[in-house]
């Protein structure tokens, strides 16, 4: 495997990694994402096995004992498998997470004891705004958030938009329909009444680029993909008969 680096918002850096054995033939990426500033921000560690190209990648862009943020959706192998490895190898970091995520979960796990961050508040890394937003169960886990970036106005996804290939690193085509593709082949998405209400409120931010954890990110009418999906999920999975 190999790891390609990609500028998609100014001094946003999308970390690709293509594993062609998930979900054959078109393969599954993993994603994470860079934020550089005066305190670099790495959102999504990716797991153990990949930190080793994880690393690299970083190292590309900023020496990787220079990263300050430690951040993730969720939960979960691929968002912060490897946050201890991170730790280590950046003496100064530290994990930032929703409050519900550092009570549950990551107190206990975790090297260094996280911040925990209430909603809507906002990390200055120097050059960039990084505000916490929390949505439980969008698209899964109790403890989901997500990340904006006020200066580039860049939605950090997470899982939201999850679709498979490797494709280019920034799009502007679909992304609704390969990502409700990929629901109906993952059942990845936790429903729950407000699922709609939570995309919606994410929409409203007016975004002006979705960073996407699997497939490829996009720059277009983000707001109406937000609202479109929301839409699609209600109409699929939530419409009662």
């Amino acid at each position: 495997m190999t790891t390609s680096v990609d500028e998609i918002a100014d001094g946003i850096y999308r970390l690709s990694t293509w594993v062609p054995d998930i979900a054959p033939p078109a393969g599954f990426t993993f994603n994470q994402f860079l934020v550089d500033g005066e305190e670099p921000l790495l959102f999504h560690t990716g797991p153990r096995a990949m930190f080793p190209l994880m690393s690299e990648a970083v190292a590309r862009i900023v020496p990787v004992d220079r990263l300050r943020w430690i951040t993730f959706g969720h939960v979960e192998a691929d968002e912060c498998g490897s946050m201890n490895e991170w730790l280590a190898a950046a003496p100064r970091s530290e994990i930032a997470h929703g409050a519900v995520g550092c009570l549950v979960s990551i107190n206990d796990l975790a090297d260094r004891p996280p911040r925990a961050l209430a909603d809507g508040e906002v990390i200055d890394i120097g050059g960039k705004r990084l505000r916490h937003i929390d949505t439980p169960h969008v698209p899964h886990a109790w403890e989901a958030r997500l990340l904006y970036e006020e200066t580039t106005r860049t939605l950090l996804c997470g899982d939201l938009f999850t679709h498979v290939g490797n494709g280019p690193a920034l799009v502007e085509g679909d992304i609704v329909e390969p990502a409700m593709d990929a629901e109906a082949m993952f059942r990845a998405t936790a429903l729950a009444p407000d699922t709609g209400t939570v995309m919606r409120r994410l929409a409203d931010l007016e975004p002006t680029t979705l960073a996407l954890m699997h497939g490829s990110s996009f720059n277009g009418d983000c707001s109406t993909a937000l609202r479109d999906l929301a839409t699609s999920y209600e109409t699929q999975y939530l419409a009662r008969p």
